[in-house]
């Protein structure tokens, strides 16, 4: 007789993977819609906030790798969604910074975001919310977890 075995819905990991898939895949839908990418968005979502930053601190700042970076730049340059800004300094050195049409759009993909969240999480009573917020972002901490979610 074989040995038992949980049922996939036993695990805690299950019930997450089956809340995030839903809640990414339905973001990403709406990303692609503006013809960005969960991982474009990140990007401009931090270079928002920021001064022309160079690619290694954005790898740094989003646990990246440089080539990652480097991929993701190309794309958004080829959108008209941000430049390479020669550093004053360093002229062979260059910044990443949202141009005009990237700036603008951040906002918008940003109501996106946030219309997601109300779509999924509506209906989940304020208690609840926070409770789960709270224990999500101590899971976060206690594994060390450092990246940003980008696929």
């Amino acid at each position: 007789m074989p040995p038992d075995v949980p049922e996939l819905t036993s695990h805690l990991g299950y019930w997450l993977r089956h809340v995030s898939n839903h809640v990414s895949y339905a973001f990403a839908r709406k990303l692609a819609a503006r013809d960005v990418t969960v991982a474009e968005w990140a990007v401009m979502r931090v270079l928002y906030d920021r001064e022309p930053t160079p690619p290694s601190q954005l790898a740094d700042h989003m646990a990246l790798t440089r080539g990652a970076v480097s991929k993701l730049a190309d794309r958004l340059i080829s959108k008209g969604l941000i430049v390479k800004a020669q550093n004053a300094d360093d002229g062979r050195a260059h910044r990443l910074k949202l141009t005009k049409t990237g700036m603008s759009l951040v906002p918008q993909l940003a109501a996106l975001a946030d219309q997601n969240e109300t779509e999924c999480f509506a209906q989940m009573p304020d208690h609840d919310r926070r409770a789960l917020e709270r224990i999500l972002k101590n899971t976060v901490a206690r594994l060390g977890i450092v990246t940003i979610p980008v696929e």
